[in-house]
């Protein structure tokens, strides 16, 4: 019994960072354009993780492309600038897209 209850804590401390930060990504509008899954006006979370995967420096760029937008990568369509989105909030975005498998 004691075992379940410590793997059902361990589960719930892992996923609770993940829904903070869909619930950040949702609250700077990033999912008007992007889904975990599947490509909308941008690609999507799962695809950015992969392009970068293994990039040591993929978080901080992903970060910077947040808050000032980006061209080319991924098409025509640019992504927009977002300035109301803090540097540490960028941060937590990126990691999170990152983490995505």
């Amino acid at each position: 019994m004691k075992r379940a209850l410590l793997i059902m804590a361990a589960m719930a401390t892992l996923s609770a960072p993940v829904l903070a930060d869909e619930a950040l990504a949702k609250s700077k509008n990033c999912m008007a354009c992007h889904a975990a899954e599947k490509k909308l006006v941008g690609p999507s979370y799962k695809s950015v993780a992969q392009k970068y995967a293994g990039d040591a420096k993929a978080a901080d760029m992903l970060a910077t492309k947040i808050i000032k937008g980006g061209a080319g990568v991924w098409g025509a369509i640019p992504m927009p600038a977002n300035p109301q989105v803090s540097e540490a909030d960028a941060k937590k975005l990126a990691a999170w897209v990152l983490s995505m498998k």
